[in-house]
C-alpha cells in the first residue's frame, strides 16, 4: 500500500519560515519524481515545485528563490523548505509522487498539509 505522509503545516507569520517533508512508502521512491503542489481557497491546485529521480528540480516562478525543494532516498523522505513567506502562499500544499512505465502512469498523492501566512 502506497503512502505519502506529509508532516503537519501551521501557522506563520509573514518573512517567516517553515519546512514540510514528506514521508513516503510503498513505493521505490528513488525512482519516482516527487512535487510539491498547493491549493489556495478558491482556486485551482497548482504545481509548486518538482525534483527528478535525478535530483533535478524546478520551480513555479512566485516561489523561485524563496522555497527549495530536496529529497533524501535514503529516508524516502522529500522536503519543501519555504523561506519568505507571504500570505499569497496560504494553501494547503499536497505530496505527489509520480512515475511513468510502459506508458503507465503511476501518480500517488499525500492528504495534505494546511499553511497559513498571516499577522
Amino acid at each position: 500500500q502506497v503512502q505519502l505522509v506529509e508532516s503537519r503545516g501551521g501557522l506563520v507569520q509573514p518573512g517567516g519560515s517553515l519546512r514540510l517533508s514528506c514521508a513516503a512508502s510503498g513505493i521505490i521512491f528513488r525512482m519516482y519524481y516527487m512535487s510539491w503542489y498547493r491549493q489556495a481557497p478558491g482556486k485551482q491546485r497548482e504545481l509548486v515545485a518538482r525534483i527528478t529521480s535525478g535530483g533535478s528540480t524546478d520551480y513555479t516562478d512566485s516561489v523561485k528563490g524563496r522555497f527549495t525543494i530536496s529529497r533524501d532516498n535514503n529516508k524516502n523522505t522529500m522536503y519543501l523548505q519555504m523561506n519568505s513567506l507571504k500570505p499569497e502562499d496560504t494553501a494547503v500544499y499536497y505530496c505527489n509522487a509520480n512515475r511513468r512505465f510502459q506508458r503507465v502512469d503511476y501518480d500517488y498523492w499525500g492528504q495534505g498539509t494546511k499553511v497559513t501566512v498571516s499577522s
